[in-house]
This record gives C-alpha cells, sequence and structure tokens, in this order.
C-alpha cells in the first residue's frame, strides 16, 4: 500500500495559550509518528492553501471576511469555545487546501489512501459561522472540490468524532450526491444529529445519523459499523469515501464519556478500509477532528496510519473501557427501520 499524509508546520500557529484545542495534540501526533518509524514510511503531500473560491463553495464570504479581519488585528474569540489567532486566517486555508491536495492524490492515483494531519478541526463550522473549536470545514471544502473540480458523482463522509458534525451535514443534507454518516454523543455538544434526520429535498435518505448514550464502546460500534454504515455505504456507492477523524471517543478522553478504545479505532478503521476497497478501489481519506489526552490521540493516529498501510495493528498500551456498556439495539433497530436496512 502507498499512504500519503499532510502535515505542515504553520498548523502549530494556531493555538490559544490554555484552550483544549491547541498546537500541543498535533506535536504529538507527529512526535508518536516519528518515534515509531511511521512517517519514513508515509508519502508526504505538501499542502497548498485553498482559495477563497473554494472555501466559499461551503462558507459565505461576510463570514470568511470577518475571519480575516479578526486575524490580522491579533485575533479573538468567535464564541465562548472558538478562537481565532494572529496566524489562523493563513492556517484554515492551509488546513481546507492540504485536505484537497491529499485527496487529489487519491483520485489521481498517487497515493492509495492517506490522512491530513491538519488544524484547525472543522467539521462545526457552518456556512456563516465558526463554532465548536472550527472555523473553516475542511472536510466539506475538500469534498465539494472532489465534486466540481474532478468529476467525482457520489461522495460518502463518516464522521466518528464524539460530537455531531453539524456543520457537514448541513452542507450536503440536501443534496444527493453526498452521504453523511455520523456517530455521536447526544444530546450533548452541539446539539444536533438526531436519529430521525434523514436529509431534505433530494437529499433525503442521504443523513444517517446514529446518536448515543453515554459508554458506548467497542461492542456497540462494532454493530453500528456492521448492521448500518455498511448497507449504507453500498447503498451510496461512492466513488470517494473521506472520514473525519475525531478521537475523543475514547474513554480516558477528558472532554466527552464514550467508551472506546484504541483497538475500537482500529475496528472503525479496518471497517472502512474493507469498504473502501470494496466499493471505490481503496479511496479513503482521513482528516483529523477531535481527540484531547495526547497519548490516546498519538496512539490511535498511529494505529490508523499501521492499518491504512496494511499492517497489523499496533498494541494497544492503554486498554479498554473499564466501563460497561449501555445495549443500544433498540436505537438501532429504530434507526434501521428509518433507512429501511
Amino acid at each position: 500500500m502507498t499512504t500519503g499524509y499532510v502535515y505542515d508546520p504553520l498548523y502549530l500557529e494556531h493555538d490559544w495559550p490554555g484552550h483544549p484545542e491547541n498546537a500541543g495534540r498535533l506535536e504529538a501526533i507527529i512526535q508518536r509518528l516519528e518515534v515509531e518509524g511511521m512517517l519514513q514510511r508515509l508519502v508526504h503531500i505538501p499542502a497548498q492553501p485553498a482559495t477563497e473560491e473554494q472555501i466559499a463553495r461551503v462558507h459565505l464570504q461576510p463570514y470568511l471576511a470577518r475571519l480575516r479581519r479578526i486575524a490580522e488585528r491579533g485575533g479573538g474569540y468567535l464564541d465562548l469555545d472558538t478562537y481565532v489567532a494572529p496566524a489562523s486566517w493563513e492556517a484554515v486555508r492551509l488546513a481546507a487546501g492540504g485536505l484537497i491536495a491529499l485527496v487529489e492524490a487519491v483520485l489521481d492515483g498517487r497515493v492509495e489512501n492517506g490522512f491530513a494531519l491538519v488544524r484547525p478541526p472543522g467539521h462545526h463550522a457552518r456556512p456563516n459561522r465558526g463554532m465548536g473549536f472550527c472555523l473553516v470545514n475542511n472536510v466539506a471544502v475538500a469534498a465539494r472540490a472532489a465534486l466540481e473540480e474532478k468529476g467525482v458523482k457520489r461522495v460518502l463522509i463518516v464522521d466518528f468524532d464524539v460530537h455531531h458534525g453539524n456543520g457537514t451535514q448541513e452542507a450536503f443534507e440536501e443534496e444527493e450526491g453526498v452521504c453523511y454518516f455520523s456517530t455521536h454523543l447526544y444530546p450533548f455538544y452541539p446539539g444536533t444529529g438526531h436519529w430521525r434526520e434523514k436529509g431534505r429535498g433530494p437529499g433525503e435518505g442521504t443523513v444517517i445519523n446514529v446518536p448515543l448514550p453515554v459508554r458506548v464502546g467497542d461492542t456497540g460500534y462494532r454493530r453500528i459499523f456492521a448492521e448500518v454504515l455498511a448497507p449504507l455505504a453500498r447503498r451510496c456507492r461512492p466513488e470517494l469515501i473521506l472520514v473525519s477523524g475525531g478521537y475523543d471517543g475514547h474513554w480516558r478522553d477528558p472532554l466527552a464519556l464514550m467508551g472506546l478504545s484504541i483497538a475500537g479505532f482500529a475496528l472503525i478503521t479496518r471497517t472502512l478500509k474493507e469498504l473502501a476497497d470494496e466499493l471505490c478501489r481503496g479511496r479513503l481519506v482521513f482528516t483529523l477532528e477531535g481527540g484531547y489526552d495526547r497519548q490516546v490521540l498519538g496512539q490511535a493516529v498511529l494505529t490508523t496510519f499501521a492499518l491504512l498501510l496494511g499492517d497489523d495493528p499496533p498494541l494497544d498500551p492503554i486498554g479498554p473501557s473499564p466501563y460497561p456498556e449501555p445495549d443500544i439495539g433498540g436505537l438501532l433497530g429504530r434507526i434501521k427501520g428509518l433507512h429501511g436496512i
């Protein structure tokens, strides 16, 4: 396998002292990959800044102008959770552009799959506002570029971050060419993503939300990805699978209450890779979203790369969740009934 990655030191310049979404997250990932010799096995895909035209396919121009102004004035907060640093405007352009570059490398056959190690994250960013640590919706911008610039007709976006990607759903919920699948803690932040939400108009049926109670872990996610995602993916028939990879679903994450282990993330990655191999010639691209325990984050991303390369996953040094899992059989039954699975 040939696996690409995107990383640029400019991503570290989007930073704010004391904030949980800080440069140390990405530094921990790169350090772990370097210690294990993983970077030497990967193909580095240089990031190029996304153009304003590319970003404006998802976000409104007045919002982008405001973002740029705040950065130029030295930074500030969009809301209680979401900051703009002096370098944030350039960082968001390079983050979205980095993911676009990796998607193009996969579609052109230069690499088979890949992971964009970018910041700031993006899946909460809505057309007219940033929120939830997110400024520009990287995965939505890259999906739109694939559709409009590369001739792709159908994209599947899988979001396993512990929080619902409300911005991504909003960007595509009225379109038939993009399927959006999300697992998330509910009704926690941002409070969207009910299982009854299924898209609107031409996009009806293309949105599948799996809103979960606390402490769902490896067993529950195994059922979700086998019983719900796999049939959805085969129905969607994607030419490309994009993944919002948030690792805050780990049982030790300080900002959430889910029950996944690193072995559970390995199960998710393996399932996604098998579906990509079956449905779209292996075209699978991850992008970094959440995850706030640095040891977990570094090890989980290392594990993801190992599986993308076709290796066995490394041993999980942290271990399984110590908490009992709730039964989600009833929830899955309702979701499958709604979507005819």
